[in-house]
């Protein structure tokens, strides 16, 4: 994945990232670590009746250049322009999300990066109760700022959980299976027009911060730290430019 306006350098700073990169376990976390906790996860181009750009150079302009956020393609597609720049071995993965009450197609995009002769599953693009840090795929539990995450393989493919509130919820299934990035453009459109997603039906903006998250749907702002969960009835606009640093547009 690579984009003839995307620089490393503007990459990591956009990011906060600090010291040297390498192609190693420490790096890929903490550049991950550090994406989730400075852009958002968020739908406001979808909100306001757009397609969002897949076009690379498009995504780089709206991510880095105008420090914007956006949804799974857009800002997984920055993070594999910086795995890409750094020379980690990875792939895209479709995935499924089980967060719908129906079965859905696999409109998600997931990244899965070979290290040291392992596969981690790495996900900037989720938001709400997703990974906080590169996770070996391999069944079992991990532990991640105090998150419980777990994989387990359902009917040949493997399945992401997470402890939410003190119950296992399934987020989303993927296979190990390398996906082109043209394939995501019908995931795309869908996404942004069908009725039937979360990302026309609500306003959405989160982030991850180092003790939790911030997860802002319509006027209700979710402000969790070190598992305490706060709740706040909000305007939308406001809460999106106080706690997000964004502006609708």
């Amino acid at each position: 994945m690579t984009a003839e306006n995307f620089n490393l350098s503007d990459y990591l700073s956009r990011i906060g990232y600090e010291g040297e990169v390498r192609t190693d376990v420490t790096t890929l976390t903490k550049l991950m670590q550090c994406q989730l906790r400075t852009i958002v996860f968020e739908n406001t181009e979808v909100q306001s009746g757009r397609i969002p750009s897949l076009v690379p150079e498009d995504i780089v302009k709206k991510v880095i250049v105008n420090r914007r956020g956006g949804y799974c393609y857009e800002i997984n597609g920055v993070f594999a322009m910086a795995l890409t720049a750094i020379g980690f071995e990875w792939y895209f993965a479709g995935a499924r999300s089980m967060l719908y009450p129906t079965r859905r197609p696999k409109t998600h995009m997931v990244l899965i990066v070979r290290v040291e002769g392992r596969d981690y599953l790495c996900d900037t693009g989720f938001g709400g109760y997703a990974l906080r840090a590169p996770m070996e795929i391999k069944e079992g539990e991990t532990v991640q700022d105090g998150d419980r995450f777990r994989l387990e393989i359902l009917d040949g493919e493997y399945v992401l959980g997470a402890m939410v509130q003190g119950e296992w919820q399934r987020l989303y299934g993927f296979a190990l299976q390398p996906q082109e990035w043209i394939e995501f453009s019908l995931a795309n459109y869908f996404n942004a027009t069908s009725p039937d997603t979360i990302f026309t039906q609500k306003k959405i903006a989160i982030m991850q911060t180092p003790q939790g998250r911030k997860i802002l749907v319509d006027d209700e702002l979710k402000l969790i730290e070190d598992g305490k969960l706060e709740k706040l009835e909000v305007e939308y606009e406001s809460a999106l430019k106080e706690y997000f640093g964004l502006e609708t547009v």
